[in-house]
């Protein structure tokens, strides 16, 4: 039981030991350079798989945006009535699709590696030009399938990017949960007071001021009942968060319920963006018809956005694993791995599906502007349900240990 003297089922304890020391002497080295020069390392391996996921990305834009005349040329991709911009969309998910099948079979080698001696590990973190191989292999074997199994794999991948956005909401949510936590611990109450007062009170106040601002561009007729409702309901959202957050039961103070209505009005900011453009009630959108630098610098910032999202929702396995840690110490022994490398390329594989979505506007049946990116009736709709969502898994993290703490009290507490 002790985790001093780790020992291999095939007694390989030296080398378990070696590779420890090995990791972490690559770990203190500070240059990213020298990082990758002494070998494997699953903390440098993440960016190298961010770095394969924009590669992704940056293909299928291109695919969708310019790659019409080139697709037109194989004709068995004709599904679409020789509409270049559906052939386009098409291009999206079949590098989608090549993207999703790289990252699923790195998840299903992968899942369940816990040990860094483990030979997993040593896949997961190295063996790059074998994994490009595979992944430039795929991609191109996705533009060989027929379109019907890219037109399946476009259904399923509505279900896919959802998962994925709920995944990433429930660590967003976590993430914010545990920075409350933390702050009003015994510990940290009174030297992070003056902190929560101002980064909570700053938090209302952009909150507000985004409401307010959302109603002078978004609703400039009273005819656009629609977006009226979407702010005013973020509006009413944020006061009950607010009101579960400060009930007697539950104390969880401003901070938290401050940061949740930053991520609410972003999520409706965003939902009113992703409003077509010729909506007489969404003016900024028809100022955006004309691609201008600005335009593009937006399409930049929404790429590189999903790219950071899925990376850093990736490594943020904890959150799904609190009801497991909370008993024991917490602390990880020094052979454990550092993220879990199943979730990590699970996240990724459901990113793949996530992009392909945004790329196309979450419809496979309409034209997509260039350098545009979300846009489109779905695309509002999924990010107001996203928004919806998000308030109630906070409100029931909040509800829920009250819950059943009165559920354990009246039952009995079973004998230790």
């Amino acid at each position: 039981m002790d985790a001093a003297g780790v020992v291999l089922p095939g007694g390989g304890s030296g080398s378990a030991s070696s590779r420890i020391e090995r990791n972490n002497a690559v770990l203190k080295d500070p240059s990213w350079f020298g990082q990758f020069r002494n070998g494997s390392n699953p903390w440098m391996a993440r960016y190298v798989y961010a770095l394969i996921f924009l590669s992704a990305n940056l293909l299928a834009w291109a695919a969708r945006d310019y790659g019409g005349s080139a697709l037109t040329e194989m004709e068995r991709l004709k599904v679409c009535d020789g509409k270049s911009d559906c052939l386009g969309a098409e291009g999206v998910l079949r590098v989608s699709l090549g993207c999703f099948v790289f990252f699923i079979l790195m998840f299903l080698l992968t899942v369940g590696t816990s040990k860094l001696q483990d030979p997993r590990d040593a896949w997961h973190s190295g063996w790059w030009s074998a994994k490009i191989a595979i992944w430039v292999g795929v991609t191109l074997l996705a533009f060989l399938l027929p379109s019907t199994i890219v037109r399946i794999y476009g259904e399923i991948a509505h279900f896919g990017a959802g998962v994925f956005l709920l995944i990433q909401l429930v660590s967003v949510i976590s993430f914010i949960t545990w920075i409350n936590d933390r702050c009003l611990s015994e510990k940290n109450a009174e030297r992070c007071h003056i902190h929560v007062m101002v980064v909570a009170t700053g938090s209302y106040v952009i909150s507000l001021v985004g409401i307010i601002m959302m109603f002078i561009w978004y609703t400039p007729d009273p005819s656009c009942l629609l977006n009226i409702f979407f702010i005013t309901w973020s509006l009413v959202l944020l006061q009950l968060m607010t009101s579960v957050s400060l009930h007697p039961k539950i104390n969880a103070g401003f901070l938290a319920p401050g940061l949740m209505g930053l991520y609410v009005v972003f999520l409706c900011w965003c939902a009113i963006r992703s409003e077509p453009a010729g909506e007489s009630c969404n003016r900024k959108a028809e100022a955006s018809q004309r691609t201008d630098w600005l335009t593009i610098i937006s399409f930049v910032i929404g790429l590189l956005a999903i790219v950071i999202a899925t990376f850093s929702t990736g490594i943020d396995s904890q959150c799904f694993q609190k009801s497991e840690t909370q008993g024991g110490g917490g602390e990880k022994e020094e052979d454990e791995v550092p993220y879990g490398y199943g979730f990590f390329h699970f996240v990724f594989a459901t990113g793949a599906m996530y992009f392909a979505m945004l790329l196309i506007g979450w419809n496979t049946h309409h034209a997509i502007k260039k350098w545009t990116i979300d846009v489109g009736w779905t695309s509002a709709w999924v990010r107001i349900v996203n928004e919806w969502l998000a308030v109630c898994v906070y409100i029931w993290m909040m509800v829920a240990p009250i819950i059943l703490k009165s559920r354990r009290a009246a039952g009995g507490s079973p004998p230790v």
